[in-house]
């Protein structure tokens, strides 16, 4: 007959002398273990898991014969997790929750890590020599959708999304209460890190010479660079504005969480440049309510695409007479912004762009330019030379 140890939560199954189990937790990690006789010795194994209703059925199961051999597998044992099922997982619970790059991001990262090392690839074992032939392949251009050699920021973005897989698997449990990995394998490992990044700043100059031919290109085109000029906000947000954003007589303009990067709904004050851009756009496009400030040229329905954008940009460069600049693009002006509002204090600033975290504009964003630079050093103080 079957009994229970309050005292030390054990439990007992089977008769001594024949089939007498015993489990209990052990006393650091709290998993349930099972004790039992065999040629009069005493063996003892692991549960590996701490579930007492499920510890006590597998003690009677094995009292019982219903199993071989006490060796914790009382329950059948789950399949080995594969790294394809895991990104299937991972792609079906976590990827939807993300933004639509995001999402694309995802699974291009998927399919290239499930071709580099197997779709049966067990995950766990994963370990340095494959972090390392990783790194070393994708630099080559021999991994990777496009073929290409690629720089380590490239890489790091790579590893970053392999690491989040892992991590995020180490914390989640299947139907049975079980962790999908015991751990992170690759946890501690370092990436790739891009020692002089190519984090190009619009110059003034630069910016009028696209100003004057701004209309030249389309007053869509006009209204983008304005808006990211005097707002500082990336053109991924400026693309989605809709009307309803917009209070010209409050002179203030709602970013909508869905369309920035850090996921922070705020408002902002506008410039007179701003505001008089936004005029422009209504009198071009006279809509209101959810209507896009920006139309997309096929369909006005429908807010601007960022290769539209983007093809307008390398226009309005050629009619300016710009020699092409590698990283030179919607986002330097966002620089721009940051680098021209220096003397703020980071908290506004990071307020006026949508930052969320003020070192990530202290290390991408803020550039002093010489003048900066030589207006600094001559401000500095010295002692006098009185006698």
């Amino acid at each position: 007959m079957a009994r229970t140890k309050r005292s030390r939560r054990s439990y007992g199954a089977g008769e001594w002398g024949r089939n007498r189990v015993r489990i209990f937790p052990d006393p650091k990690t709290g998993i349930f273990q099972i004790e039992w006789r065999e040629n009069g010795r005493r063996r003892t194994r692991s549960l590996k898991h701490r579930d007492w209703a499920r510890a006590k059925r597998q003690a009677d199961q094995f009292a019982a014969g219903f199993i071989d051999a006490p060796n914790g597998k009382a329950e059948a044992e789950p399949k080995p997790l594969a790294l394809e099922r895991l990104f299937e997982i991972y792609g079906e619970e976590v990827t939807p929750t993300k933004r639509r790059p995001s999402r694309q991001r995802d699974r291009v990262a998927m399919a290239m890590f499930l071709k580099f090392f197997g779709r049966s690839r067990r995950p766990e074992t994963l370990s340095q020599r494959d972090w390392d032939r990783f790194i070393r392949e994708r630099r080559a251009g021999t991994v990777g959708p496009s073929g290409k050699r690629v720089g380590d920021r490239m890489i790091e973005a790579d590893l970053t999304f392999l690491m989040a897989v892992l991590n995020w698997a180490a914390r989640s449990r299947d139907e049975e209460g079980r962790l999908l990995l015991d751990r992170n394998p690759l946890k501690g490992l370092r990436k790739p890190v891009e020692k002089n990044p190519n984090r190009v700043v619009l110059t003034e100059e630069e910016y009028q010479a696209l100003l004057g031919v701004s209309r030249q290109v389309d007053w869509r085109f006009h209204a983008a660079l304005v808006l990211a000029h005097e707002t500082g906000h990336r053109i991924g947000a400026i693309r989605n504005l809709r009307w309803a954003d917009i209070d010209l007589e409050g002179e203030t303009v709602r970013w909508r969480a869905e369309h920035e990067k850090t996921g922070y709904e705020h408002r902002t004050p506008l410039t007179p440049e701003a505001i008089e851009a936004f005029e422009e756009a209504r009198r071009r496009n006279p809509a209101n309510g959810e209507a896009p400030v920006l139309p997309a040229t096929m369909n006005p329905s429908e807010c601007l695409g960022f290769p539209q954008a983007r093809f307008w940009w390398k226009r309005a460069e050629r009619l300016a007479g710009l020699e092409p600049k590698r990283g030179r693009g919607w986002h330097s002006l966002r620089r721009k912004f940051a680098s021209d509002l220096m003397d703020l204090p980071l908290k506004v600033l990071c307020e006026l762009g949508g930052w969320k975290a003020a070192k990530t504009v202290l290390r991408c964003y803020q550039q002093p330019d010489e003048a900066q630079l030589r207006q600094a050093i001559r401000s500095r103080r010295r002692p006098s030379t009185r006698a």
